[in-house]
Protein backbone atom coordinates (compact mmCIF):
# COMPACT_ATOMS: atom_id res chain seq x y z
CA UNK A 1 0.00 0.00 0.00
CA UNK A 2 1.76 2.91 -1.01
CA UNK A 3 -0.27 5.33 1.18
CA UNK A 4 -1.91 4.79 4.63
CA UNK A 5 -3.75 7.02 7.09
CA UNK A 6 -0.91 7.54 7.86
CA UNK A 7 1.03 7.67 5.15
CA UNK A 8 3.47 9.40 7.58
CA UNK A 9 6.33 11.80 7.60
CA UNK A 10 8.58 12.52 9.94
CA UNK A 11 8.76 16.56 11.61
CA UNK A 12 11.92 17.22 9.91
CA UNK A 13 10.50 16.74 6.34
CA UNK A 14 7.27 18.72 7.66
CA UNK A 15 9.15 21.63 9.06
CA UNK A 16 11.14 22.31 5.52
CA UNK A 17 8.75 21.57 3.75
CA UNK A 18 6.20 23.46 4.54
CA UNK A 19 -19.94 17.61 33.53
CA UNK A 20 -21.61 14.52 34.74
CA UNK A 21 -24.38 12.44 33.54
CA UNK A 22 -25.21 8.99 31.41
CA UNK A 23 -21.66 7.50 31.51
CA UNK A 24 -23.16 5.04 29.29
CA UNK A 25 -23.72 7.54 26.42
CA UNK A 26 -21.74 6.06 23.12
CA UNK A 27 -19.51 7.25 20.18
CA UNK A 28 -21.99 8.78 17.37
CA UNK A 29 -20.71 7.68 14.59
CA UNK A 30 -23.06 9.27 12.17
CA UNK A 31 -20.81 12.30 13.19
CA UNK A 32 -17.47 10.48 12.37
CA UNK A 33 -17.88 10.56 8.65
CA UNK A 34 -18.87 13.73 7.65
CA UNK A 35 -15.51 14.18 5.86
CA UNK A 36 -14.76 16.79 3.67
CA UNK A 37 -11.23 16.94 2.76
CA UNK A 38 -8.37 13.82 2.54
CA UNK A 39 -6.21 13.58 5.82
CA UNK A 40 -2.39 12.12 5.87
CA UNK A 41 -1.15 12.38 8.68
CA UNK A 42 2.33 13.73 9.69
CA UNK A 43 4.26 11.69 12.55
CA UNK A 44 7.66 11.18 13.97
CA UNK A 45 8.97 8.04 11.99
CA UNK A 46 12.47 7.17 13.76
CA UNK A 47 14.63 5.62 16.78
CA UNK A 48 12.93 6.57 20.14
CA UNK A 49 15.51 6.45 23.00
CA UNK A 50 12.44 4.92 25.60
CA UNK A 51 10.25 2.69 23.37
CA UNK A 52 6.71 1.78 25.34
CA UNK A 53 5.09 -1.23 24.71
CA UNK A 54 1.17 -1.26 23.06
CA UNK A 55 -0.14 -2.28 26.28
CA UNK A 56 1.48 0.33 28.15
CA UNK A 57 0.69 3.45 25.50
CA UNK A 58 -3.53 1.62 25.55
CA UNK A 59 -3.46 1.94 29.27
CA UNK A 60 -3.42 5.61 29.06
CA UNK A 61 -6.68 5.49 27.29
CA UNK A 62 -7.75 2.70 29.26
CA UNK A 63 -7.40 4.44 32.81
CA UNK A 64 -9.58 7.41 31.89
CA UNK A 65 -11.85 5.48 30.53
CA UNK A 66 -12.17 3.37 33.78
CA UNK A 67 -12.51 7.01 35.93
CA UNK A 68 -15.22 7.81 33.63
CA UNK A 69 -17.29 4.68 33.62
CA UNK A 70 -17.00 5.17 37.42
CA UNK A 71 -18.49 8.11 37.15
CA UNK A 72 -15.81 10.79 37.46
CA UNK A 73 -16.37 13.81 34.83
CA UNK A 74 -13.19 14.64 34.12
CA UNK A 75 -10.44 12.26 34.82
CA UNK A 76 -6.45 12.88 34.33
CA UNK A 77 -4.11 15.49 34.23
CA UNK A 78 -4.18 18.84 32.31
CA UNK A 79 -0.92 19.34 31.27
CA UNK A 80 -0.84 15.55 30.23
CA UNK A 81 -3.99 13.07 28.75
CA UNK A 82 -7.33 14.25 30.10
CA UNK A 83 -11.01 13.19 29.89
CA UNK A 84 -14.17 15.95 30.02
CA UNK A 85 -17.39 14.11 29.86
CA UNK A 86 -20.46 15.83 28.88
CA UNK A 87 -23.97 14.30 28.75
CA UNK A 88 -26.19 17.08 29.58
CA UNK A 89 -29.91 18.05 29.04
CA UNK A 90 -31.25 17.88 25.30
CA UNK A 91 -30.72 21.08 23.08
CA UNK A 92 -32.43 21.70 20.37
CA UNK A 93 -30.57 18.28 18.23
CA UNK A 94 -27.32 19.03 19.41
CA UNK A 95 -24.52 16.48 20.84
CA UNK A 96 -23.25 15.87 23.85
CA UNK A 97 -19.30 15.02 23.66
CA UNK A 98 -16.35 13.47 25.31
CA UNK A 99 -13.35 15.64 25.00
CA UNK A 100 -10.03 13.96 24.84
CA UNK A 101 -7.92 16.44 25.38
CA UNK A 102 -3.79 16.26 25.11
CA UNK A 103 -2.06 18.15 27.34
CA UNK A 104 1.61 20.10 26.92
CA UNK A 105 3.35 17.53 28.30
CA UNK A 106 2.41 14.53 26.04
CA UNK A 107 4.58 12.33 24.33
CA UNK A 108 2.69 11.01 21.67
CA UNK A 109 3.94 11.09 18.38
CA UNK A 110 2.18 8.97 15.99
CA UNK A 111 -0.96 8.69 14.94
CA UNK A 112 -1.23 4.99 15.10
CA UNK A 113 -0.23 5.18 19.21
CA UNK A 114 -2.88 8.72 19.73
CA UNK A 115 -5.28 6.23 18.31
CA UNK A 116 -4.35 3.07 20.90
CA UNK A 117 -4.99 5.91 23.78
CA UNK A 118 -8.24 6.40 22.17
CA UNK A 119 -8.75 2.70 21.90
CA UNK A 120 -8.00 1.88 25.26
CA UNK A 121 -10.12 4.86 26.27
CA UNK A 122 -13.25 3.39 24.24
CA UNK A 123 -12.93 -0.06 25.74
CA UNK A 124 -12.35 1.01 29.28
CA UNK A 125 -15.18 3.72 29.54
CA UNK A 126 -17.53 2.04 27.01
CA UNK A 127 -17.10 -1.26 27.49
CA UNK A 128 -16.06 -1.99 23.48
CA UNK A 129 -14.46 -4.63 21.80
CA UNK A 130 -10.86 -3.98 21.25
CA UNK A 131 -11.92 -4.76 17.54
CA UNK A 132 -14.14 -2.41 17.80
CA UNK A 133 -12.45 0.27 19.92
CA UNK A 134 -9.88 0.49 17.37
CA UNK A 135 -12.02 0.68 14.20
CA UNK A 136 -13.42 3.69 15.80
CA UNK A 137 -10.67 5.22 17.39
CA UNK A 138 -9.51 5.27 13.49
CA UNK A 139 -12.62 7.05 12.60
CA UNK A 140 -12.68 9.39 15.65
CA UNK A 141 -8.97 11.11 14.79
CA UNK A 142 -9.89 11.43 11.10
CA UNK A 143 -13.23 13.02 12.28
CA UNK A 144 -11.39 15.73 14.15
CA UNK A 145 -8.29 16.28 11.79
CA UNK A 146 -10.97 16.66 9.15
CA UNK A 147 -13.06 19.28 11.31
CA UNK A 148 -9.74 21.31 12.90
CA UNK A 149 -10.15 25.00 12.44
CA UNK A 150 -13.78 24.43 11.86
CA UNK A 151 -15.43 26.78 14.24
CA UNK A 152 -18.25 27.22 13.14
CA UNK A 153 -19.12 23.59 12.74
CA UNK A 154 -18.55 22.67 16.37
CA UNK A 155 -20.49 25.84 17.72
CA UNK A 156 -23.46 24.46 15.54
CA UNK A 157 -23.05 20.55 15.77
CA UNK A 158 -22.35 20.52 19.93
CA UNK A 159 -24.32 21.17 23.02
CA UNK A 160 -23.19 24.86 24.45
CA UNK A 161 -21.65 22.97 27.40
CA UNK A 162 -19.46 21.16 25.06
CA UNK A 163 -18.24 24.22 23.54
CA UNK A 164 -17.45 26.52 26.54
CA UNK A 165 -14.82 23.68 26.91
CA UNK A 166 -13.75 24.29 24.04
CA UNK A 167 -11.38 27.08 21.63
CA UNK A 168 -11.17 27.29 18.14
CA UNK A 169 -7.34 27.11 17.89
CA UNK A 170 -7.28 23.72 19.94
CA UNK A 171 -10.71 21.64 18.41
CA UNK A 172 -10.09 18.94 16.61
CA UNK A 173 -6.68 17.42 16.07
CA UNK A 174 -3.55 18.74 13.53
CA UNK A 175 -2.32 16.37 11.23
CA UNK A 176 0.95 17.17 12.74
CA UNK A 177 2.33 15.40 15.81
CA UNK A 178 4.83 18.16 16.92
CA UNK A 179 1.18 20.64 17.05
CA UNK A 180 -0.17 18.05 18.97
CA UNK A 181 0.81 19.10 22.82
CA UNK A 182 -0.91 21.75 24.19
CA UNK A 183 -3.00 22.54 20.96
CA UNK A 184 -5.61 19.75 20.92
CA UNK A 185 -9.44 19.01 22.32
CA UNK A 186 -10.62 16.21 20.55
CA UNK A 187 -14.49 15.40 20.13
CA UNK A 188 -15.90 12.46 20.85
CA UNK A 189 -19.64 12.45 19.31
CA UNK A 190 -21.35 10.59 21.98
CA UNK A 191 -25.28 8.85 21.23
CA UNK A 192 -27.75 7.79 23.93
CA UNK A 193 -25.86 4.75 24.69
CA UNK A 194 -25.19 1.24 23.38
CA UNK A 195 -23.45 -0.49 20.40
CA UNK A 196 -26.76 0.16 18.42
CA UNK A 197 -26.48 3.93 19.74
CA UNK A 198 -23.41 4.62 17.56
CA UNK A 199 -24.78 5.97 14.13
CA UNK A 200 -23.23 4.56 11.21
CA UNK A 201 -26.04 5.62 8.46
CA UNK A 202 -23.94 7.60 6.39
CA UNK A 203 -20.69 5.85 6.63
CA UNK A 204 -20.94 4.12 2.85
CA UNK A 205 -21.22 7.58 1.76
CA UNK A 206 -19.00 9.65 3.20
CA UNK A 207 -15.58 11.57 2.51
CA UNK A 208 -14.40 9.39 5.16
CA UNK A 209 -15.35 5.70 3.05
CA UNK A 210 -14.09 7.82 -0.28
CA UNK A 211 -10.94 8.52 1.91
CA UNK A 212 -10.36 4.34 2.58
CA UNK A 213 -11.38 4.00 -1.35
CA UNK A 214 -8.30 5.79 -2.00
CA UNK A 215 -5.94 3.15 -0.90
CA UNK A 216 -4.14 0.64 -2.84
CA UNK A 217 -6.57 -1.97 -1.42
CA UNK A 218 -9.57 0.29 -0.73
CA UNK A 219 -9.71 0.76 2.34
CA UNK A 220 -11.21 -3.16 2.03
CA UNK A 221 -10.42 -4.37 5.83
CA UNK A 222 -12.09 -1.12 7.72
CA UNK A 223 -15.35 -0.73 5.59
CA UNK A 224 -15.75 -4.90 6.11
CA UNK A 225 -14.88 -4.40 9.67
CA UNK A 226 -17.62 -1.07 9.84
CA UNK A 227 -20.34 -3.35 8.12
CA UNK A 228 -19.96 -6.36 10.63
CA UNK A 229 -20.42 -4.05 13.16
CA UNK A 230 -23.59 -2.65 11.41
CA UNK A 231 -24.64 -6.15 10.56
CA UNK A 232 -24.44 -6.70 14.52
CA UNK A 233 -26.26 -3.50 15.55
CA UNK A 234 -28.66 -4.01 13.46
CA UNK A 235 -29.08 -7.81 15.40
CA UNK A 236 -29.18 -5.91 18.51
CA UNK A 237 -31.79 -3.66 17.57
CA UNK A 238 -33.94 -6.75 16.03
CA UNK A 239 -33.46 -8.16 19.76
CA UNK A 240 -34.37 -5.20 21.36
CA UNK A 241 -37.22 -4.44 19.08
CA UNK A 242 -38.61 -7.85 19.71
CA UNK A 243 -38.59 -8.55 23.15
CA UNK A 244 -39.80 -4.29 23.62
CA UNK A 245 -42.82 -5.90 22.01
CA UNK A 246 -43.27 -9.17 24.28
CA UNK A 247 -42.37 -7.00 27.23
CA UNK A 248 -45.44 -4.23 26.09
CA UNK A 249 -47.94 -7.17 25.46
CA UNK A 250 -47.35 -8.46 28.78
CA UNK A 251 -47.89 -5.06 30.45
CA UNK A 252 -50.98 -4.44 28.23
CA UNK A 253 -52.96 -7.53 29.41
CA UNK A 254 -51.67 -6.91 33.18
CA UNK A 255 -53.14 -3.36 32.47
CA UNK A 256 -56.23 -5.09 31.16
CA UNK A 257 -56.59 -7.02 34.29
CA UNK A 258 -56.06 -4.66 36.55
CA UNK A 259 -58.87 -2.31 35.28
CA UNK A 260 -61.14 -4.62 35.22
CA UNK A 261 -60.63 -5.07 38.68
CA UNK A 262 -60.87 -1.79 39.31
CA UNK A 263 -63.90 -1.68 37.57
CA UNK A 264 -65.65 -4.32 39.40
CA UNK A 265 -64.36 -2.99 42.64
CA UNK A 266 -66.57 0.26 41.35
CA UNK A 267 -69.20 -1.54 41.10
CA UNK A 268 -69.23 -3.04 44.32
CA UNK A 269 -68.95 0.49 46.03
CA UNK A 270 -71.47 1.67 44.28
CA UNK A 271 -73.60 -1.23 45.33
CA UNK A 272 -72.80 -1.16 48.66
CA UNK A 273 -73.25 2.91 48.77
CA UNK A 274 -76.78 2.02 47.75
CA UNK A 275 -77.25 -0.56 50.38
CA UNK A 276 -75.77 1.86 52.77
CA UNK A 277 -78.37 4.50 51.83
CA UNK A 278 -81.18 1.83 51.66
CA UNK A 279 -80.11 0.72 55.20
CA UNK A 280 -80.07 4.37 56.75
CA UNK A 281 -83.33 5.34 55.17
CA UNK A 282 -85.07 2.09 56.81
CA UNK A 283 -83.82 2.70 60.14
CA UNK A 284 -81.71 -0.59 60.15
CA UNK A 285 -78.38 1.37 60.74
CA UNK A 286 -77.65 4.44 62.88
CA UNK A 287 -76.60 7.74 61.49
CA UNK A 288 -73.27 7.26 63.02
CA UNK A 289 -73.23 3.61 61.69
CA UNK A 290 -74.20 4.97 57.96
CA UNK A 291 -71.30 8.12 58.06
CA UNK A 292 -69.00 5.16 59.05
CA UNK A 293 -69.61 2.82 56.59
CA UNK A 294 -69.92 5.76 53.51
CA UNK A 295 -66.67 7.19 54.89
CA UNK A 296 -65.01 3.99 54.72
CA UNK A 297 -66.51 3.48 51.10
CA UNK A 298 -65.12 7.12 49.92
CA UNK A 299 -61.98 5.96 50.59
CA UNK A 300 -61.85 2.61 48.53
CA UNK A 301 -62.98 4.51 45.60
CA UNK A 302 -59.92 7.32 46.27
CA UNK A 303 -57.87 4.46 46.13
CA UNK A 304 -59.54 3.30 42.93
CA UNK A 305 -59.33 6.68 41.51
CA UNK A 306 -55.67 6.53 42.67
CA UNK A 307 -55.44 2.96 40.93
CA UNK A 308 -56.97 4.34 37.57
CA UNK A 309 -54.80 7.04 37.26
CA UNK A 310 -51.65 4.80 38.13
CA UNK A 311 -52.78 2.84 34.67
CA UNK A 312 -53.14 5.85 32.75
CA UNK A 313 -49.63 6.81 33.79
CA UNK A 314 -48.77 3.46 32.65
CA UNK A 315 -50.74 3.17 29.30
CA UNK A 316 -48.73 6.97 28.89
CA UNK A 317 -45.13 4.88 29.06
CA UNK A 318 -46.25 2.50 27.08
CA UNK A 319 -47.16 4.54 23.86
CA UNK A 320 -43.37 5.79 24.42
CA UNK A 321 -42.19 1.77 24.27
CA UNK A 322 -43.96 1.42 21.46
CA UNK A 323 -42.54 4.27 19.63
CA UNK A 324 -39.24 3.25 20.80
CA UNK A 325 -39.82 -0.02 19.73
CA UNK A 326 -40.89 0.74 16.52
CA UNK A 327 -37.76 3.00 16.72
CA UNK A 328 -35.70 -0.45 17.05
CA UNK A 329 -37.02 -2.02 14.01
CA UNK A 330 -36.48 0.53 11.61
CA UNK A 331 -33.22 0.97 12.91
CA UNK A 332 -32.11 -2.82 12.40
CA UNK A 333 -34.04 -2.95 9.10
CA UNK A 334 -31.93 0.53 7.81
CA UNK A 335 -28.62 -1.20 8.95
CA UNK A 336 -29.37 -4.58 7.53
CA UNK A 337 -30.21 -2.99 4.38
CA UNK A 338 -26.99 -0.40 4.62
CA UNK A 339 -24.70 -3.48 5.18
CA UNK A 340 -25.76 -5.47 2.36
CA UNK A 341 -25.31 -2.58 0.23
CA UNK A 342 -22.15 -1.78 1.17
CA UNK A 343 -20.92 -5.51 1.21
CA UNK A 344 -22.16 -5.22 -2.47
CA UNK A 345 -20.19 -2.22 -3.08
CA UNK A 346 -17.12 -3.99 -1.51
CA UNK A 347 -17.36 -7.04 -3.78
CA UNK A 348 -16.92 -4.31 -6.25
CA UNK A 349 -14.06 -2.84 -5.35
CA UNK A 350 -12.12 -6.61 -4.48
CA UNK A 351 -12.60 -7.23 -8.22
CA UNK A 352 -11.59 -4.69 -9.74
CA UNK A 353 -8.58 -4.93 -7.49
CA UNK A 354 -8.33 -8.42 -8.92
CA UNK A 355 -8.69 -6.74 -12.23
CA UNK A 356 -6.23 -4.30 -12.06
CA UNK A 357 -3.62 -6.96 -10.44
CA UNK A 358 -3.88 -9.39 -13.38
CA UNK A 359 -3.31 -6.40 -16.15
CA UNK A 360 -0.24 -4.86 -13.92
CA UNK A 361 3.37 -6.09 -14.79
CA UNK A 362 5.41 -6.68 -11.52
CA UNK A 363 8.09 -4.77 -11.50
CA UNK A 364 11.29 -5.56 -9.06
CA UNK A 365 12.72 -1.52 -7.64
CA UNK A 366 15.74 -0.61 -7.08
CA UNK A 367 16.01 0.97 -3.53
CA UNK A 368 18.13 3.99 -2.63
CA UNK A 369 16.79 7.17 -0.83
CA UNK A 370 15.50 10.72 -1.52
CA UNK A 371 17.12 13.44 0.12
CA UNK A 372 14.13 15.95 1.38
CA UNK A 373 15.59 19.35 2.29
CA UNK A 374 18.72 21.17 0.42
CA UNK A 375 20.50 21.55 3.98
CA UNK A 376 20.41 18.17 5.18
CA UNK A 377 20.85 14.80 4.22
CA UNK A 378 17.55 13.38 5.74
CA UNK A 379 15.31 11.79 3.77
CA UNK A 380 12.91 8.52 2.72
CA UNK A 381 13.83 5.15 1.04
CA UNK A 382 12.58 5.10 -2.41
CA UNK A 383 11.75 2.24 -4.80
CA UNK A 384 12.48 3.04 -8.19
CA UNK A 385 11.42 1.43 -11.33
CA UNK A 386 14.28 0.24 -13.31
CA UNK A 387 12.14 0.29 -16.71
CA UNK A 388 10.87 3.73 -16.51
CA UNK A 389 12.44 5.32 -13.72
CA UNK A 390 9.18 5.92 -11.90
CA UNK A 391 8.94 5.80 -7.97
CA UNK A 392 7.37 2.78 -7.08
CA UNK A 393 7.20 3.37 -3.14
CA UNK A 394 8.25 5.89 -0.14
CA UNK A 395 8.89 4.88 3.25
CA UNK A 396 7.18 6.36 5.54
CA UNK A 397 10.84 6.96 7.88
CA UNK A 398 11.61 10.55 6.73
CA UNK A 399 14.99 10.65 9.34
CA UNK A 400 16.92 8.26 7.32
CA UNK A 401 20.77 9.81 6.50
CA UNK A 402 21.24 9.38 2.57
CA UNK A 403 25.00 9.64 3.38
CA UNK A 404 24.83 6.16 5.05
CA UNK A 405 22.48 4.04 3.56
CA UNK A 406 24.19 1.34 2.46
CA UNK A 407 23.50 -2.77 2.22
CA UNK A 408 25.12 -5.94 4.37
CA UNK A 409 24.34 -8.87 2.91
CA UNK A 410 20.55 -9.09 2.57
CA UNK A 411 19.74 -6.15 5.15
CA UNK A 412 19.22 -2.49 4.48
CA UNK A 413 21.21 -0.71 7.01
CA UNK A 414 21.61 3.09 8.28
CA UNK A 415 21.15 5.83 10.53
CA UNK A 416 18.23 7.34 11.41
CA UNK A 417 16.76 9.43 13.49
CA UNK A 418 16.20 12.85 15.58
CA UNK A 419 18.91 13.90 18.56
CA UNK A 420 16.02 15.84 20.80
CA UNK A 421 13.07 14.93 23.18
CA UNK A 422 12.68 11.27 23.40
CA UNK A 423 13.60 10.76 19.73
CA UNK A 424 17.05 9.21 19.18
CA UNK A 425 19.73 8.93 16.20
CA UNK A 426 20.20 5.08 16.06
CA UNK A 427 21.10 2.40 13.44
CA UNK A 428 18.31 1.02 11.56
CA UNK A 429 17.56 -1.76 9.52
CA UNK A 430 14.99 -0.91 7.01
CA UNK A 431 12.96 -4.16 5.17
CA UNK A 432 13.39 -4.22 1.25
CA UNK A 433 9.61 -5.33 1.01
CA UNK A 434 7.97 -2.49 3.08
CA UNK A 435 10.68 0.09 3.18
CA UNK A 436 9.73 0.75 6.71
CA UNK A 437 12.17 1.01 9.68
CA UNK A 438 12.16 -3.24 11.38
CA UNK A 439 15.06 -2.91 13.99
CA UNK A 440 16.61 0.03 15.75
CA UNK A 441 20.07 -0.12 18.16
CA UNK A 442 20.64 0.84 21.50
CA UNK A 443 23.26 3.11 20.98
CA UNK A 444 23.06 6.79 20.13
CA UNK A 445 25.10 7.88 17.09
CA UNK A 446 26.33 10.80 16.30
CA UNK A 447 24.20 13.02 14.06
CA UNK A 448 26.99 13.71 11.92
CA UNK A 449 28.36 10.42 11.81
CA UNK A 450 29.04 8.37 8.38
CA UNK A 451 28.28 4.54 8.37
CA UNK A 452 31.52 2.31 7.39
CA UNK A 453 31.09 -1.10 6.14
CA UNK A 454 34.00 -3.76 6.46
CA UNK A 455 33.16 -7.28 6.16
CA UNK A 456 30.55 -7.93 8.88
CA UNK A 457 31.41 -5.04 10.82
CA UNK A 458 29.65 -1.63 10.86
CA UNK A 459 31.71 1.27 12.25
CA UNK A 460 30.02 4.06 13.47
CA UNK A 461 30.98 7.16 15.56
CA UNK A 462 28.67 7.12 18.81
CA UNK A 463 27.84 9.86 20.71
CA UNK A 464 27.24 9.82 24.98
CA UNK A 465 27.71 12.12 27.78
CA UNK A 466 29.20 14.62 25.43
CA UNK A 467 31.64 12.47 24.05
CA UNK A 468 32.53 11.10 20.72
CA UNK A 469 34.01 7.44 19.95
CA UNK A 470 33.51 4.80 17.21
CA UNK A 471 31.89 1.90 17.68
CA UNK A 472 31.99 -1.23 16.37
CA UNK A 473 28.53 -2.97 15.40
CA UNK A 474 27.56 -6.27 13.71
CA UNK A 475 24.83 -6.28 11.54
CA UNK A 476 21.98 -7.33 13.79
CA UNK A 477 23.01 -3.71 15.20
CA UNK A 478 24.48 -5.03 18.35
CA UNK A 479 27.48 -3.10 19.41
CA UNK A 480 31.46 -5.38 19.55
CA UNK A 481 33.67 -2.50 20.19
CA UNK A 482 33.88 0.71 21.76
CA UNK A 483 37.23 2.96 21.19
CA UNK A 484 37.96 4.08 24.57
CA UNK A 485 39.85 7.24 23.11
CA UNK A 486 37.16 9.75 21.84
CA UNK A 487 37.27 10.85 18.46
CA UNK A 488 36.23 14.21 16.41
CA UNK A 489 32.56 13.76 15.63
CA UNK A 490 33.20 14.25 12.60
CA UNK A 491 36.55 11.72 12.24
CA UNK A 492 36.51 9.60 8.75
CA UNK A 493 37.57 6.43 8.94
CA UNK A 494 39.96 4.70 6.42
CA UNK A 495 40.52 0.28 6.70
CA UNK A 496 44.43 -0.42 5.94
CA UNK A 497 45.40 -4.10 7.10
CA UNK A 498 44.28 -4.35 10.87
CA UNK A 499 44.23 -0.84 11.18
CA UNK A 500 41.65 1.57 11.28
CA UNK A 501 42.81 5.35 10.29
CA UNK A 502 40.55 8.27 11.97
CA UNK A 503 41.42 11.35 14.16
CA UNK A 504 41.16 12.23 17.47
CA UNK A 505 39.43 14.73 19.29
CA UNK A 506 41.36 17.51 18.74
CA UNK A 507 41.73 16.41 14.64
CA UNK A 508 44.96 14.74 14.75
CA UNK A 509 45.28 11.34 12.82
CA UNK A 510 45.89 7.98 15.00
CA UNK A 511 45.78 4.44 14.15
CA UNK A 512 42.84 2.22 16.34
CA UNK A 513 43.10 -1.67 16.02
CA UNK A 514 39.91 -2.66 14.19
CA UNK A 515 38.49 -5.66 16.44
CA UNK A 516 38.83 -3.91 19.59
CA UNK A 517 39.21 -0.06 18.85
CA UNK A 518 42.07 0.73 21.05
CA UNK A 519 44.80 2.66 19.97
CA UNK A 520 47.17 1.50 18.04
CA UNK A 521 50.53 3.63 19.26
CA UNK A 522 49.18 4.92 22.59
CA UNK A 523 52.62 6.89 23.15
CA UNK A 524 52.16 9.02 19.90
CA UNK A 525 50.48 12.03 19.57
CA UNK A 526 49.33 12.55 15.86
CA UNK A 527 49.33 16.05 15.89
Amino acid sequence: MTRKYGYFVSVLAALFIAGSGDVYAQVDRDELEKSQTPVAFINYEGPHARIETRAQIRNIGYSLGLQVNAGTARPGAPNRYFVIHLVTAPEAGKLDADIFGLGVDTGVDHIRNLRRIVQGYLEGSYGYTEQDASLLAEYITIYNAVYRGHWDYFTGRYKNPVVSYLSSEKAGLSIRYDEWPGQTLMLIPLGPGGLSSVDTSSLSDSRITEELRREDDRGIEQRRDMVDLKEREAGQAEQRATAEREAIREEERRIAEERAQVNRDRDDIAREQERNRADREAGRITPEQARGREEALEERGRDADRREENLENREDALAERRDEAQRSQDFAERKTDEAQREREEIARDQQEIIDQEGSRPAAAGIIGVSILTPDSSAGRVTSIDPLSGAELKQSAISTVRARTFTRAGDKILAVAGEDRGNYAVRLVEISGDTLEMVKQGDDDIHPQSLLWVNGGDLYAVTFSDGAARLGRFNTDLARQALSPVTVHPLASVIFSGNYIITQRADGSVMLLNQRDLSEAFPGRNGG
